[in-house]
């Protein structure tokens, strides 16, 4: 997932008080949201891919597990999946409007849940 610092964003839970993402590529074109994490080897820490718009992700052509934060248009956490494994697909959700991908475990480490408020380092152009 090598990519320029400039192209990277911070991600942090602000209802928790922690940072989920250091280094955070953002998918908002057609080709970068379909290539995904698709050929990437691991998710280091402080890694992240934030995709949007989504409503459902899958995991085919991966290699190691993740965690899926489904947000909102408002950054709020509407539905999680943890340790989602390579080859499976994601349940569809309605209401989110994008989706963070990160390292499995960040999730449960940093005390994430549904209704907790997301900010986005530098702010995503609208």
């Amino acid at each position: 997932m090598q990519r320029a610092a400039k192209d990277r964003r911070r991600i942090e839970n602000v209802t928790r008080g922690v940072v989920l993402a250091t280094q955070c590529r953002v998918a908002n074109t057609f080709f970068s949201r379909f290539r995904g994490l698709m050929g990437v080897a691991a998710l280091r820490p402080g890694e992240g891919l934030l995709l949007i718009p989504s409503q459902s992700i899958h995991t085919h052509f991966m290699r190691f597990p993740i965690d899926a934060l489904y947000l909102d248009a408002s950054w709020r956490i509407v539905a999680i999946e943890e340790g989602m494994r390579p080859w499976r697909l994601g349940r569809y959700h309605r209401q989110a409007h994008s989706v963070l991908e990160l390292p499995a475990g960040v999730v449960r480490a940093s005390g994430s849940q549904v209704g907790d408020v997301l900010r986005v380092h530098p702010p995503l152009e609208t």
